[in-house]
């Protein structure tokens, strides 16, 4: 039963204004003190009371339910064949058409609607009300916009155990999907229930996973398929190869057998141009690269030991951390090693030792980043230790560019893709740094404090104006960077080819120097080397005559300097006659030694120097002679 009281009022009194008036103190109600209820009361002094005369207020909060959005799509095939005809059989499809073609009511029937689709057609091509009128003067605009990035995303791991984000791949087709490959690569310190998933996310609904990805093994490194977006390849933490196809869920199609497998996580696999599209080919720590062919990942097609000392011995090999293929550049392939060395490699050579072609050494740690320029593919972005370098295929011993010295790791790289002169890199103190070196060689352009944890992978949009950056705790910041950055400016790539062909050269007229400096360096070490066999043969009572012959002439030699000394102050004090002495290197004995005398040459004024001989002939003999010849008689 329901008790319903309705409140009524006369409509003259809704809104009726306060009336207040002045008037002296009354009493209402008087109520005397009960004596009987004083033994009740506790007396207390001094009492203290509090009177507050506002009205009693409440707060609400409401909280609605988190609605679940969540992403449907229809997958639409080929269909309108008859049940006699097998799609999938280009012949039985061929025969088909062909009788079809031949039909008259075919003919009849496309020349209709073909008059209507021109119709259609023509109507969509009449006006294009997106039309931008006044393009170039927002390039111009857009020049002046000081460099900036704003973040329009953060992807953040779903599992309590947080891990690393290794890798990040965009979708090929609508750059609204990111697989992302997380793993822990802190050896001996993965926790007992940490998940081994990985995680393809669209950036529409970023709240909750497209799809999980369920390896057998944590993934360090995860690929799109160029040519199939449906399809990608996976490297493992402990060497296994996988493939997922997004329309069969989330478990791996096929998955490569531990035996024929990489003795060490996968730290890079990477799509090859091939007419199939199924061809990949890995690269890991064990010093192996492996090509498989993901319609049998039963064993590799073909392998290589990067064993640069040509022999093949895997105990010799260099551990591989990145991969880099240019498909402009089918046959060749660049490693980066734990080493610092870049082996730059030819697939098509006939043997092992021959498909390594030539090395780059350049840093003191691992070599995180390696990728080619995209308009100047012979140029080359290296990113480790403290520095990223930039090579030039012609320049073997040095690189033609580098950045300063940071103070915290370089952990990742990648070019523009739609600017020569610009590349990112991101630090271990969580810092983006976007370089121009256009604009400026010794600092970025940019920097920007992205998270405070170190930051591991990068990844660029096709468009280049979104990059994703994947951190230590597995979140991935999402950055819009200023059209300044992502737009090619006026006369950009003739001043970014001279600028390299610039630097080549002058890196080319290094090494050569340095050549040549090492080649006189070679040959002096080996005369030396010749001198010393040929004083070892020596016989000993030559090499003892020799010295007493050595020590009387310097002594000869000094008598001699002590008795022309004394002469030339004599013939200082002859009238008319000026001495001078010249002193040439020429002139000392080589067996003299350091007692060895000078030739003097004396003239006088008149330049008569026969005469000048024949007065130095008559001078007396020195006094201290005298004064032995007295002593011997």
């Amino acid at each position: 039963m329901e008790i319903i009281y309705v409140y009524t009022r006369k409509r003259s009194k809704f809104g009726r204004p306060c009336s207040f008036s002045d008037r002296p103190a009354m009493v209402n109600v008087d109520i005397p003190p009960d004596p009987s209820m004083a033994s009740n009361f506790v007396l207390r002094n001094p009492v203290d009371s509090y009177v507050q005369h506002t009205s009693d207020m409440s707060e609400h909060e409401v909280n609605t339910e988190w609605v679940e959005v969540e992403s449907r799509g229809v997958n639409h095939v080929e269909g309108g064949w008859p049940k006699d005809i097998n799609p999938q059989e280009v012949e039985q499809t061929i025969r088909f058409r062909k009788k079809v073609e031949k039909d008259e009511n075919y003919v009849n029937t496309i020349t209709h609607l073909g008059t209507l689709m021109e119709h259609c057609v023509k109507q969509n091509n009449a006006i294009n009300i997106y039309e931008e009128y006044f393009g170039e003067e927002e390039t111009t605009e857009v020049e002046d916009e000081p460099p900036s990035a704003k973040t329009i995303n953060v992807i953040r791991d779903p599992n309590v155990t947080k891990r690393t984000a290794t890798h990040l791949s965009w979708h090929p087709d609508t750059c609204k999907k990111l697989a992302v490959a997380y793993s822990s690569l802190e050896f001996q310190q993965n926790v007992k229930d940490m998940s081994f998933d990985s995680y393809i996310w669209d950036l529409e609904n970023p709240n909750k996973p497209e799809l999980v990805l369920k390896p057998s093994s944590p993934l360090v490194s995860l690929e799109y398929n160029p040519k199939d977006s449906h399809v990608l390849v996976g490297g493992c933490y402990n060497g296994q190869m996988a493939y997922w196809d997004t329309r069969k869920g989330g478990l791996p199609v096929e998955v490569s057998t531990v035996e024929v497998s990489h003795r060490d996580p996968v730290y890079g696999a990477i799509w090859l141009q091939s007419k199939t599209g199924t061809e990949c080919f890995s690269a890991s720590t064990d010093g192996q690269v492996l090509w498989w062919d993901i319609r049998k990942l039963s064993e590799p097609t073909e392998s290589l030991v990067l064993d640069i000392t040509r022999k093949g011995l895997l105990e010799n090999a260099l551990g591989a951390v990145t991969l880099e293929f240019e498909p402009t550049m089918p046959t060749k392939f660049m490693v980066g090693t734990e080493q610092g060395i870049v082996i730059a490699c030819n697939r098509k050579a006939k043997t092992p030792p021959e498909k390594i072609t030539s090395t780059y050494s350049g840093h003191i740690g691992p070599v995180y980043a390696l990728v080619r320029n995209p308009f100047y593919p012979k140029v080359f972005l290296t990113v480790g230790d403290w520095t990223a370098r930039i090579w030039s295929e012609e320049t073997k011993e040095s690189s033609i560019m580098w950045t300063k010295c940071h103070l915290s790791y370089l952990t990742d790289g990648c070019w523009s893709t739609v600017r020569p002169s610009v590349f990112f890199t991101t630090r271990s103190d969580g810092t983006l740094d976007v370089w121009d070196f256009l604009f400026k060689q010794n600092d970025p352009s940019l920097s920007l404090k992205v998270c405070n944890e170190p930051l591991s992978s990068l990844r660029l949009q096709d468009n280049g104006c979104v990059v994703g950056c994947g951190s230590k705790l597995g979140t991935v910041t999402l950055l819009e960077i200023s059209s300044g950055l992502c737009t090619l400016q006026r006369n950009e790539k003739t001043l970014a080819t001279a600028m390299f062909e610039r630097e080549t050269k002058r890196e080319k007229i290094l090494e050569a120097r340095h050549r040549e400096m090492r080649l006189k360096e070679r040959a002096r070490s080996e005369g030396q080397e010749t001198e010393v066999e040929e004083s070892l043969v020596e016989d000993p009572q030559e090499v003892l005559d020799r010295a007493r012959r050595e020590f009387f002439e310097v002594i000869e030699a000094e008598m001699q300097r002590r008795a022309r000394a004394e002469t030339q102050g004599l013939h200082g004090k002859v009238p008319g006659m000026a001495w001078t002495c010249n002193c040439s290197r020429d002139s000392l004995p080589r067996g003299g030694g350091q007692g060895s005398v000078s030739v003097f040459q004396v003239k006088s004024r008149a330049g008569d120097e026969t005469a000048a001989q024949e007065e130095e002939s008559q001078l007396p003999k020195d006094k201290e002679e005298e004064e032995e010849e007295k002593d011997a008689a």
